[in-house]
């Protein structure tokens, strides 16, 4: 390959990391598409296939804002659950996800981070603000948000399927889970990682590229349609 042509590719990459990254991982004609985790369901025309889909939620973020849903429509992001005091795998765990943080800063928003406390009891708004000043997040890409323990624990159950045991969301009931989970724009789980393993977490990294390139070339298959 000629110096010329190695700059060229280099340009691509710079411009649009996630698009050319599938093309030279793939193939044009072999587009890799991310799995839908949970479950699925045929819908009445019996054609189309109804996804697992995060539930509405709200909940306060580190500072003072109500974040819900409709904070992510249109954004892909990766969700985990922690608590500030932990001294186990949660620290690890921050420190993948600053990776994940810093590794699609370009995207401007696009990529997003949504960290829940398990411990709403301790983990108050001003808490979640020291912490998050702490581990150097970007407000506007990474949330850490506590509210109602039952209804954080529900979501983490019904929603992000992080945990199959019961619980009822009371003082006995606890959720330690080192998985993160990747959300699409549509609210759909597309990938479940052990946060605290490097190496799952390339994994993550890669499938975040992946579902961006999705996205990329499927709206410019729309736009093609409409310029026909």
């Amino acid at each position: 390959m000629s110096w010329k042509k190695k700059i060229v590719i280099l340009l691509l990459l710079l411009t649009f990391p996630s698009v050319f990254y599938v093309i030279l991982t793939t193939g044009k004609h072999n587009f890799v598409h991310l799995p839908y985790f949970g479950i699925k369901e045929l819908a009445e025309n019996g054609k189309d296939t109804i996804y697992h889909s995060i539930k509405p939620f709200s909940f306060i973020n580190q500072d003072g804002n109500t974040i819900t849903d409709k904070n992510y429509e249109g954004k892909i992001y990766v969700v985990d659950y922690f608590f500030t005091s932990c001294k186990t795998i949660c620290p690890k765990m921050t420190t993948e996800l600053q990776r994940v943080q810093d590794k699609f800063a370009y995207t401007n928003g696009l990529v997003q981070i949504l960290s829940h406390t398990v411990d709403p009891e301790n983990d108050s708004v001003p808490v979640l603000k020291a912490y998050s000043e702490m581990v150097h997040a970007n407000n506007s890409v990474w949330n850490f948000v506590t509210g109602d323990k039952k209804e954080l624990y529900d979501l983490a159950r019904e929603s992000y399927l992080l945990n199959a045991m019961e619980g009822d969301g009371g003082p006995n009931d606890f959720i330690h889970s080192e998985l993160f989970i990747l959300v699409d724009k549509e609210k759909h789980i597309r990938g479940i990682y052990d946060g605290t393993n490097i190496k799952a977490v390339n994994e993550l990294l890669d499938d975040i590229k992946v579902l961006i390139a999705e996205y990329v070339i499927k709206e410019n298959k729309e736009k093609n349609k409409r310029i026909k």
